[in-house]
């Protein structure tokens, strides 16, 4: 009797989503059920999170990579890779996750306070108990009525600490939140009734009182009176603002926690008066607004709609449609949950730095163990149709065919090896191995642009049919690539159309700088940071230290820094233009050098001349080599990217957008699912937990594993 054979899957697009369902359909309960192929354009996997090595070792990036301490099923995913690899630490310096990730505590935001100057808001967070990634028995199901309560928790602890400030008191700490008041519903009314009369929420006392009561309140959702709660939320609210607003004017560091507090209790009202606790979508009840309208709505004030800790989180989000930062935008509820997931549920540490680039620690590991376990890769495949077959009446539509470009062969056909060894690290090159490829110099000589959508020289085509080449397809490709790759199903399929005209994609643009003095003798006196919400065109800062021991710079680095920002989008007829991306990366140098020699200097004081110019000769290139220009010129020696790929831009969840997204679970296709950040995964937003999830999900629509309720942070009905 034969053996049953293998159900082969298809899977377009080598990044974060497409890996994570290919080493779910690869596990050994599966008894190599799974036949997997992934298919990736040009030469390394990653997506936009791929890296490359160039001159000097350098790693070089799409932008800042930083991983969180609530992204769980990422770090599940790596913990998971990195104990299958069994890397001997005695040759590997990157063994185990913990040599690949390292906690880091200290971030911060520019604050631009009311008397125009900036400066830096630094917190160090504290480490929270356990890991990200640990095998709990039980996922923890965190519920809105949960970020409802640690909310109003947090509110407290922001008024005692800003009652310290304001008295001066010799310990600097706040006192720990009493525990629970257990009254009664009908107490309870009394009690709020009190303390909304006359001078019942007067000072900090009456105010910590009043937030004891709420946080009570709040636990007796939803049945408690609503208009009650909201009433009573309005008046200590504006008791708040009485109170503490004058106090806090002239001092900085206190004004800054009063915007937050003022967010959180806007935030606690919001979900109150819009009945969340209770409704079955939870936040996604609220992304048809912007974060900010919302906010507003909910009694926030302009001033704290407009602070630095909300502007960070849009340009974290690059949440700004068309790029164009005069147009901010992400949906209310996704904001909320982002928030509250990072702030409330991170473990170990709220960041996390990768110890060298995302492809070294990443999806160079994830390669190995796939290729141990069988998954095969087909690089320099270009995707160029998703093709719909005829389906009789009553059946489900279905993929008949994948058409590819193959853009490059191996000699004697041989699996192309796409690592390479760094002091004992595999490692992604930044260009490929052109002695792998037939004719692989005269490439070389015609630069050709593997990765690039407006280089279409090929060597050949290749179409895949159903029942003969594949069974069934992941479409992991960036949300960007879809209308190039899916034109029949955009054009047949009217949900498909709706996702793509709402589901939008910006280009990103990311500066990495090398230097011959630490950040230290630069100026900057507040740690190894990682910090936001700064001017454009480059508004978020990672220091980088970690990775000098990495790279190997003919001359002494002493720091590395990672910047990146929003880039504007370009025109439909400017996008069809050859020499688009060329025209792109001429405008993120030019963009680099303006921020150089304007905006730097408000972050390192000593990157300047006595003169005020910006000080050329400390920039450190790959090489001893010197620009004939030493000044401007020298800006070459760094690393620019202008992120227009189709596949490189990043999804944004823009108010309205997100109920237009795809699940991985839709069911309309009886052999397609999709998979990336911009599917409908539980946690809508550009990062790698959300393609993660999406990945996880993919395969659960294959597979039926893993089991839904261990995607963490999955909570759709």
């Amino acid at each position: 009797m034969s053996a049953e054979l293998p159900i082969r899957v298809a899977i377009v697009g080598g990044g974060c989503a497409g890996l994570a369902t290919a080493f779910e359909l690869s596990r050994p309960i599966h008894r190599g059920k799974y036949a997997v192929t992934v298919y990736q354009m040009g030469f390394r996997l990653g997506g936009k999170g791929a890296s490359g090595r160039g001159a000097a070792d350098r790693i070089e990036e799409h932008g800042l990579h930083l991983w969180m301490g609530f992204y769980e099923n990422a770090f599940r995913l790596m913990r998971e890779c990195y104990a299958e690899l069994g890397r001997d630490p005695q040759k590997c310096r990157i063994a185990d996750w913990t040599d690949a990730f390292v906690p880091d505590h200290l971030c911060g935001v520019m604050d631009h306070s009311p008397t125009g100057r900036w400066s830096p808001w630094t917190v160090h967070l504290p480490p929270m108990p356990g890991l990200p990634g640990d095998p709990d028995a039980e996922p923890v199901r965190w519920t809105v009525a949960d970020y409802l309560q640690r909310s109003v928790t947090l509110v407290r602890t922001l008024l005692e600490t800003i009652r310290t400030g304001v008295e001066g008191r010799a310990t600097g700490s706040p006192s720990a939140p009493s525990g629970p008041i257990g009254a009664a519903p009908g107490e309870l009314s009394r009690m709020m009734e009190r303390l909304m009369g006359y001078g019942g929420l007067a000072g900090f006392g009456g105010l910590i009182q009043g937030l004891q009561v709420l946080d009570e309140v709040a636990r007796a959702l939803p049945r408690f009176p609503r208009d009650a709660i909201l009433r009573f939320h309005g008046v200590l609210a504006d008791a708040a603002r009485a109170e503490i607003e004058r106090m806090t004017s002239k001092d900085d560091g206190l004004r800054r926690l009063w915007e937050v507090a003022e967010l959180v209790l806007a935030t606690i009202r919001g979900i109150i008066r819009d009945g969340l606790v209770a409704d079955p979508r939870g936040f996604s009840a609220i992304d048809h607004l912007d974060c900010r309208e919302w906010l507003r709505q909910n009694g926030a004030s302009e001033r704290a709609v407009q602070s630095a800790f909300l502007r960070a989180l849009y340009d974290l989000a690059f949440a700004y449609e068309d790029g164009d930062v005069g147009r901010p935008g992400i949906a209310a509820g996704q904001a909320v949950r982002g928030a509250v997931r990072a702030f409330f549920t991170y473990r170990g540490a709220f960041f996390w730095k990768m110890q060298s680039g995302m492809g070294d620690v990443v999806f160079a590991p994830l390669y190995e163990v796939l290729v141990r376990r069988g998954v095969g890769f087909e690089f320099f495949h270009r995707l160029e149709n998703v093709g719909l077959g005829s389906s009789e009446a009553g059946e489900r539509p279905h993929v008949e065919t994948l058409a590819f470009e193959v853009q490059a062969k191996t000699r004697q056909g041989e699996p192309y090896r796409p690592l390479v060894d760094v002091r004992g690290l595999p490692c992604w090159p930044a260009e490929p191995d052109w002695a792998q490829l037939v004719g692989g110099a005269g490439m070389k000589r015609e630069d050709r642009q593997f990765e690039s959508h407006w280089d279409t020289r090929n060597v050949g085509k290749k179409t895949l049919t159903v029942g003969r080449d594949f069974d069934l397809v992941v479409l992991a490709v960036g949300v960007g690539a879809v209308p190039f790759v899916c034109r029949e199903l955009v054009e047949s399929d009217p949900r498909w159309k709706e996702m793509v005209a709402k589901v939008k994609s910006v280009p990103t643009q990311a500066l990495q700088l090398w230097l011959r003095k630490d950040i230290a003798d630069l100026g900057w006196k507040a740690g190894s940071i990682n910090i936001s919400g700064y001017v454009e065109p480059f508004d978020t800062w990672a220091d980088m230290p970690q990775l000098i021991r990495e790279e190997s710079f003919p001359t002494p680095v002493k720091a590395v820094a990672y910047f990146c920002s929003v880039l504007r989008d370009g025109s439909a007829a400017e996008m069809r233009e050859p020499d688009y991306p060329a025209r792109r990366q001429a405008e993120v140098r030019g963009n680099a050098i303006r921020f150089l020699k304007q905006d730097l200097r408000l972050l390192w004081p000593n990157i300047v001349d006595p003169r005020g110019r910006f000080r050329w000769d400390l920039l450190a290139g790959p090489t001893a080599r010197v620009p004939k220009n030493a000044d401007e010129g020298r800006i070459d020696s760094q690393y620019m990217r202008a992120n227009v790929e189709p596949s490189d831009r990043y999804c944004l969840s823009l108010p309205g957008s997100l109920a237009a997204r795809i699940s991985p679970l839709d069911q309309t296709y009886d052999n397609l699912t999709v998979a990336g950040d911009w599917t409908d995964c539980g946690f809508n937003e550009g990062c790698v937990e959300a393609a993660v999830m999406s990945g996880r999900l993919a395969a659960h629509a294959v597979s039926l594993y893993p089991p839904l309720d261990q995607i963490v942070g999955f909570d759709h009905p």
